[in-house]
């Protein structure tokens, strides 16, 4: 890797390059996971059920633009971690939507887990993708990419924003109370998808500070964005019932400060998010570009 010198980005569309980044990484994830030949056959199927449904993959794509950027090439050694940011992410959704937690229906523009089978095998998917995210990280050889995936998912982290949504909903919250959910619940994720690209590429300290600020920025503001998008959203091009944050009533942006301030802030975030990669001696055009794709998102 080469800091010191910027390289040049490929010129190529945003869209056609979005396209063919999700195209490697559902390959990467189809070609990981269990066969559903392969028993339990069940679990296996809803598994790969949710796994490979239609979606976005950002927070892998995130990952892989900032490896890029900061020259890393060995595309073998650093997909099955990238892809196993996709599977934290995944089981997150599963259990989310259980009846326990959201109670969703439809999601990526299919049944829920736990309604196309049910809601013990939503469970144990769930739990078998978490399980298999840390094992296609650990062939990475890197322990620090294990240490950032742990506390990014746990107390301090994922599970502890869930928790907090939990016990936030029905109440009147501060927008202090919801950033600390966003926080942890979604950004947290997304902020160790940059760092992974960057430790996979062996960045220096001042481009992975410059990644961490970014992908915290960004990380919030795909929150805030969600929270928008449930209520002015299509049903049809987000892939999941518009309505269901405030039907649960949930700790959201608008539900605090409006949806007009929602925007604002959101759009904040994503020049902060920017503004943080100034400066840095590798190439940041799609790192930017991502940051304006997510802010201008429909699903």
């Amino acid at each position: 890797m080469n800091e010191g010198v910027k390289l040049a980005e490929p010129e190529i569309d945003f869209q056609e390059y979005l396209t063919e980044k999700r195209q490697v990484i559902d390959d990467e994830i189809d070609r990981l996971l269990p066969s559903v030949s392969e028993h339990p056959r069940e679990l296996h199927e809803a598994i790969r059920y949710s796994a490979l449904a239609r979606a976005q993959r950002v927070r892998p794509i995130l990952a892989l633009t900032a490896y890029e950027a900061l020259g890393g090439t060995d595309l073998d050694a650093a997909l099955p971690p990238m892809c196993a940011l996709e599977l934290l992410h995944t089981y997150s959704l599963i259990h989310d939507d259980l009846p326990c937690m959201d109670n969703d229906d439809l999601r990526r523009g299919l049944p829920t887990v736990h309604k196309k089978f049910n809601e013990g095998i939503a469970v144990l998917a769930g739990d078998a993708l978490h399980d298999l995210a840390f094992q296609w990280t650990a062939r990475s050889g890197k322990i620090e990419l294990v240490h950032e995936l742990a506390v990014a998912t746990g107390s301090l982290g994922m599970i502890g924003g869930q928790v907090a949504d939990m016990e936030a909903e029905g109440r009147a919250v501060t927008a202090d109370e919801i950033e600390f959910i966003h926080t942890r619940k979604t950004a947290a994720l997304i902020r160790c998808s940059l760092r992974f690209g960057g430790i996979l590429a062996g960045a220096k300290d001042q481009c992975m500070e410059s990644l961490t600020v970014y992908g915290a920025k960004l990380g919030l503001a795909f929150q805030i964005v969600d929270d928008i998008l449930d209520i002015e959203g299509d049903q049809d091009k987000l892939g999941k019932e518009v309505g269901s944050d405030e039907k649960n009533c949930k700790a959201t942006y608008p539900a605090a400060v409006g949806l007009d301030e929602s925007h604002r802030i959101a759009g904040v975030l994503i020049d902060e998010a920017i503004a943080a990669l100034e400066g840095c001696s590798f190439p940041t055009r799609r790192l930017t570009e991502m940051a304006r794709y997510i802010s201008q998102r429909e699903s």
